[in-house]
Parts: C-alpha cells; sequence; structure tokens
C-alpha cells in the first residue's frame, strides 16, 4: 500500500485511511467510496478490513478497496463475481481477486455500481440458504 507517515498508527476509521492518502489517489478514492455507497444496501456499514477500507454487509465483506505506491485497486472480495464481470474488466490489470486502475483515475462508477449488486445478489443469494 502506499507509504503512510512513519508517525501515523493504523487508520481505525475510513475516514482517517483516507485522510493519509495523497493526491490524486485520495479524490480517486473518495469518488470510488462515494459511488460503492450509492449502490450498496442501507445497511452496509464501513469498517477497515486488513488495513483496508471495506464495506460490511450481513456479516461479511462486500467490497474492500485501497491506494498502493502506483496504483489504486478495488476488490469485490469474490473471484465468481469478477469472472461474471471479466469482459468489462478486460482494459483493468487483474488478479484472482483484484481490479487495479490509475490513481488518478476512478473505475467507471456505472461499473462498480453493477460489481456491488452482484455481490449483494451472492450474498443474499447465501444467506437465504
Amino acid at each position: 500500500m502506499f507509504r503512510m507517515k512513519k508517525t501515523a498508527v493504523a487508520p481505525q476509521t475510513v475516514d482517517e485511511y483516507l485522510a493519509d492518502v495523497p493526491e490524486p489517489a485520495h479524490t480517486t478514492l473518495t469518488k470510488l467510496r462515494a459511488t460503492i455507497r450509492a449502490a450498496a444496501p442501507k445497511d452496509a456499514t464501513e469498517a477497515i478490513s486488513y488495513g483496508m477500507p471495506s464495506f460490511r454487509y450481513k456479516g461479511g465483506p462486500l467490497v474492500y478497496y485501497a491506494a498502493f505506491a502506483k496504483h489504486c485497486s478495488f476488490f469485490p472480495a469474490s473471484v465468481a463475481v469478477m469472472q461474471q464481470f471479466k469482459d468489462e474488466l478486460k482494459q483493468y490489470p487483474t488478479a484472482k481477486g483484484t481490479i487495479r486502475f490509475p490513481s488518478d483515475a476512478p473505475l467507471p462508477a456505472a461499473l462498480v455500481k453493477k460489481i456491488v449488486k452482484a455481490r449483494v445478489e451472492q450474498i443474499d443469494a447465501k444467506k437465504k440458504r
């Protein structure tokens, strides 16, 4: 991840995390956060998990996001959802559960909303079983 100030303690809240993120990643992640919040259910909550901002839903992870030295990442927390959107993600470097994008260019809001909604559907389907 990006280098936090040496005197900084690990962030306890998303606001603390974002306060330490340098520009342009700060603005990019702030936009991503707002997009996720708009797409997530009202009872989804924010937290710091694995040292990154996350949204939680029904007791488990919904999505994560983070700033790194040369890029930002969005983590849908589901290989199945990554596979579901593989065609729309072709222009981005991806790994098993990670979508990387430039620090100065947020992911398209429409794509983020679709991924968040797909995760919600996936979680809801698992909870019904």
